[in-house]
């Protein structure tokens, strides 16, 4: 699905010409929105709970002798004690898991895909768009509906989401999916690795609001409706 934009008009008679009141493009179809709020929220029902549970052993390796390595507030955390946050943890798993293959499969049927999906031939436009975020140089012009870093963020966002779901059944069921288990270095390693992962997806959601606040708020409002009012390209 190739996203353009269209014109607004109204006429005052049928004899006068067409007059052009805004600019729009249908950027979020409906699928897509649907997906992006539920697991927004099943991200961080997810992340708290998963603290949570981490709250009960907090350690990658025998405590004795080594020390907790980290005491996360209680406040901060989703559940109330290890067994509620294993159910937090474990029903919205099963959330994140469908909506996440009900927006792949949105995406690969559709072919909306090609908005979002990095390739080879974005590669020269990371560094103008670093540049113009980071040093304030000029905004390269856009000829779509997401410029490169935004494609590089998105698809490693996937990344992540796939990587979080693989690591998390290696600490599930460590016995059912030893091979899973295996290819990460074993139990400790997955557990080492589903935490990294957790604090790369909530770096990302930083980042994330920190982009949606410098494009407008025209991009927020585009993620409730599908269209977003005067497109840059």
């Amino acid at each position: 699905m190739n996203t353009t934009a269209v014109d607004i008009t109204q006429r005052n008679s049928n004899e006068d010409p067409p007059i052009v009141l805004a600019r729009a493009a249908y950027e979020h179809p409906y699928i897509v929105r649907l997906c992006h709020w539920i697991n927004t929220i099943a991200l961080f029902v997810m992340a708290g709970s998963g603290l949570q549970i981490f709250r009960a052993f907090p350690s990658f390796r025998a405590k004795i002798p080594q020390k907790d390595l980290l005491h996360w507030p209680q406040q901060f955390a989703i559940g109330g004690w290890l067994g509620g946050g294993l159910q937090w943890h474990m029903t919205f798993l099963w959330i994140y898991i469908g909506t996440g293959l009900l927006y792949l499969a949105y995406q690969v049927f559709s072919g909306n895909y090609r908005q979002v999906l990095f390739t080879r031939r974005d590669l020269p436009g990371v560094w103008p768009m670093v540049k113009h975020y980071f040093f304030f140089a000029a905004k390269p012009p856009l000829r779509e509906s997401y410029n490169a870093l935004q494609k590089l963020a998105y698809t490693a966002a996937i990344m992540l989401a796939i990587l979080s779901v693989a690591t998390g059944f290696a600490v599930w069921k460590p016995i059912q999916f030893s091979w899973l288990a295996w290819m990460m270095g074993g139990f400790h390693y997955a557990r080492i690795w589903h935490f990294a992962v957790m604090w790369a997806m909530l770096l990302f959601v930083f980042g994330h609001l920190v982009m949606v606040i410098l494009h407008g708020w025209s991009n927020f409002v585009s993620m409730l409706t599908g269209w977003k009012k005067d497109p840059e390209y």
